[in-house]
């Protein structure tokens, strides 16, 4: 989704692109409209390539917020517009003081010219800089394709969600034995039947109000509530996550109360201690994994057929 966001240059790398291209230009008016032109339409087009963040789907622009802050670029891309049309302005009169002045005086014109768009691009650094970190931490958000079936792996931190993505498709999040191991959402995939899955590895969530949730938290929460599938909720009866099996098991009945997706609750770690309530597996040794994967792929069956259906049962 962001793949394509290009790297921000600085005030300064703008200005030295500008004025070196300006400097083989023949005449003092000349070298103000190449510099002008060069930067606003620099500035112009990477506005451009960020996204309208209205037109986002839901996911990716309350993921945008949660990891940047979408208003916080809105200030600053409209920022980056205000210098595009101030640079512009400034090229404009001081092409239009050229044209009445004598030859002598054009030299000063256009040192004046420059020292008024160095000035402006000198209040947008900030911005510039926001804009760059940003565009590297969007970057790093996996693409999810909406079409695939999909898992959602939801849970408490370091119950084994992470272990279990990288049993089934491969994919090596980082995986340790603290809280929070998981800083963003990972994507794996694995072909049954000639047809692509997709799992997606959400942070890890605690049991306690939405208000009360941190970054981190959030981002599993945007993940469960926009992505479609069926949610995978782990738990660790062992209690070596280093939280209580009781409130494992109190949010997995609260995700049930507000999820819209089918949830399948397993519980992980059992060559350590038995869980026998639901289905068990081992993903550090590999036991039970196929079969939750096997249950998991019906249920995505199951659902897929249940939205054809009702797509069907639509009106024209």
């Amino acid at each position: 989704m962001f793949e394509q966001l290009p790297t921000v240059p600085t005030s300064q790398e703008l200005l030295d692109k500008a004025f070196r291209r300006a400097a083989r230009a023949e005449d003092n008016e000349s070298m103000v409209r190449n510099a002008g032109n060069i930067i606003s339409d620099n500035i112009s087009n990477l506005i451009r390539k960020f996204p309208s963040f209205d037109n986002l789907p839901p996911f990716y622009r309350e993921m945008a917020d949660i990891i940047v802050g979408v208003d916080a670029m809105r200030i600053s891309l409209s920022r980056l517009d205000w210098a595009s049309n101030q640079v512009r302005l400034i090229t404009r009169e001081s092409m239009g003081k050229m044209k009445h002045s004598r030859t002598q005086d054009t030299m000063s014109v256009r040192k004046a010219a420059f020292g008024r768009i160095s000035s402006v691009m000198r209040s947008i650094e900030k911005d510039l800089l926001f804009l760059n970190d940003a565009r590297n931490m969007l970057r790093q958000m996996p693409t999810i394709d909406p079409a695939l079936p999909t898992v959602l792996i939801a849970g408490y931190p370091n119950v084994g969600k992470s272990s279990f993505i990288a049993r089934v498709t491969g994919a090596r999040p980082e995986i340790a034995s603290y809280p929070f191991t998981t800083r963003g959402v990972y994507v794996g995939h694995f072909y049954r039947d000639d047809l692509k899955y997709q799992v997606v590895d959400t942070p890890g969530l605690l049991d306690r109000p939405d208000e009360e949730r941190n970054d981190i938290e959030r981002q599993a929460m945007a993940a469960l509530n926009h992505l479609p599938g069926v949610i995978l909720f782990i738990l660790d009866p062992s209690e070596h996550c280093g939280y209580p099996l009781q409130s494992q098991l109190r949010l997995a009945e609260d995700m049930k109360s507000w999820t819209r997706l089918p949830l399948l609750v397993v519980a992980n770690k059992t060559d350590i201690k038995r869980y026998e309530e639901v289905p068990e597996m081992s993903t550090e040794t590999g036991q039970g994994v196929n079969e939750v994967q096997e249950k998991l792929i019906s249920l995505l069956a199951a659902e897929r057929a249940r939205l054809k259906s009702e797509e069907a049962e639509q009106p024209a």
